[in-house]
């Protein structure tokens, strides 16, 4: 548990860009030999990476912030009242971005943080999804 003071420095390092798992998503899929766009502000949700000769667009989604089932993506105990309605309209609004696209007709591809831990699982999950 940790004070209000410091949970506000940790929170207040989060960044929606350039993170560290999307940043070996980055390398995995340039070593792969995939060119691609970043953050484009006109397609729904603005997508972490855009592969826009394949109309594929990548979202690299924190376990925490997205709702993974993973041991990360756990829900908070303390202040529920505020986590749980955040973190279910995070998730709600990845549903809707996901519908746009797909409207769109662009397909989505989400990878978890936590996959984009191991590089080796990382190259074979972009493999097969960009088939």
């Amino acid at each position: 548990m940790y004070t209000r003071k410091r949970r506000s420095q940790i929170m207040s390092r989060i960044t929606s860009k350039n993170t560290l798992p999307e940043m070996r998503v980055r390398q995995a899929l340039h070593s792969l030999g995939y060119r691609f766009r970043l953050h484009r502000k006109d397609l729904p949700g603005k997508p972490d990476i855009v592969l826009p000769r394949y109309k594929i667009v990548i979202f690299v989604h924190g376990c925490f912030w997205h709702g993974h089932t993973c041991c990360d993506g756990r829900r908070p105990k303390s202040n529920t009242g505020y986590w749980i309605p955040k973190l279910d309209r995070n998730i709600e609004r990845d549903r809707e971005h996901s519908r746009l696209l797909r409207l769109l007709g662009w397909r989505r591809i989400v990878i978890w943080e936590c996959e984009a831990l191991n590089k080796t699982r990382l190259a074979v999950r972009l493999r097969a999804a960009l088939r």
